[in-house]
């Protein structure tokens, strides 16, 4: 934990449910916590009465944190933790970079790979914030449990190790242990893939498809994410700990994972269009499928929990023909 010596400003740009949840992780670690958001009924609720109704409802909190819709909030501060959806991150960024001090780092918490681009988080702040070293928070977390002060473990990375471990120092508290890594690229690859994988594990949970075929759906869909994350640079080690395993495991069996429960919804037979269209809860791996199968075909690899969740999403493929064809696959070698 942070002494005062050592406390930091640290901002934290989104004010949704997990932006919430970091700024109250920097402010029990000792430090000045600031969140931006566009909504200033949340900011307004967050300064006056230490909640978010609107997106942590029955979670309120004693730790001070300074809210304000005026991007300039970001220009004393010492660490900017980026909490935005992946495909709003680039916009954000180009608003917050006039205000952005040389050399502050950048941690993306966002889960998932741009569109059109097929870029990381860490790369969309090293094109439009090319200033600041970015680096990637990722692991088994759900913000309610966080924001309660529950324990959690979370893998921060950036590429120069002194300052890996600078920002784990600086977010570490007695609820919340962050392990610091150099492996951006993995940390974020298992945290975006992972998103697909959930949506799969909620269709076959969704579709009462027994608890047999959750668990190979599981382990088929990691070692589907494995190859891939490998083939495009990650470290396997990181792949198997907090940000690749340890999240999926978390992500593939609850509803209180976006991506899982948009997943349980098509697989009971809901609306794919009115459950990802306009208005629904954001579930990133329904952005994420159809990078990962981009990135696929330019490594030359097949991914067919992927492929079958992307054509699913785009409405194409129907659930049981989904299973049918992962079914009926040529039986091959496992290893």
């Amino acid at each position: 934990m942070n002494s005062p010596n050592h406390a930091r400003r640290i901002v934290v740009l989104g004010g949704g449910a997990w932006g919430t949840a970091l700024a109250l992780v920097a402010a029990r670690a000792g430090n000045e916590a600031c969140l931006w958001a566009r909504d200033r009924v949340v900011v307004d609720a967050i300064n006056g009465l230490r909640s978010n109704p609107m997106y942590l409802p029955d979670v309120t909190w004693s730790e001070r944190i300074v809210a304000m819709t005026d991007p300039a909030i970001v220009a004393s501060a010492d660490i900017v933790i980026a909490s935005v959806p992946a495909q709003s991150m680039r916009g954000v960024l180009v608003d917050m970079q006039p205000f952005i001090r040389p050399g502050t780092p950048i941690v993306s918490a966002a889960k998932g790979l741009e569109r059109g681009t097929r870029a990381t988080m860490s790369r969309v702040i090293a094109e439009v914030v090319p200033q600041s070293p970015a680096g990637a928070l990722s692991g088994p977390s759900f913000a309610s449990d966080v924001a309660r002060g529950l324990p959690t473990a979370l893998t921060i990375a950036a590429y120069d190790p002194e300052l890996a471990d600078d920002l784990a120092q600086s977010l570490a508290s007695a609820s919340f242990r962050p392990y610091a890594s150099t492996d951006v690229v993995g940390v974020e690859l298992g945290g975006a893939l992972k998103n697909v994988i959930a949506i799969a594990a909620g269709i076959v949970a969704g579709a009462r498809l027994g608890a047999s075929a959750q668990a190979a759906l599981t382990a088929r869909g990691f070692a589907e994410l494995s190859r891939l994350g490998l083939r495009l640079g990650a470290n396997p080690s990181t792949l198997m700990g907090l940000s690749g395993l340890g999240d999926l495991v978390l992500s593939t069996g609850s509803t209180q994972s976006r991506n899982f429960s948009l997943g349980h919804a098509i697989g009971e037979g809901g609306d794919v269009t009115s459950l990802t269209g306009r208005g629904s809860k954001l579930a990133e791996g329904a952005f994420t499928a159809s990078v990962a199968i981009e990135l696929g075909r330019s490594a030359e690899m097949e991914l067919p929990i992927a492929e079958a969740v992307s054509e699913v999403l785009a409405g194409v493929l129907a659930v049981d023909e989904a299973v049918e064809r992962l079914m009926t696959r040529p039986l091959r070698s496992e290893s």
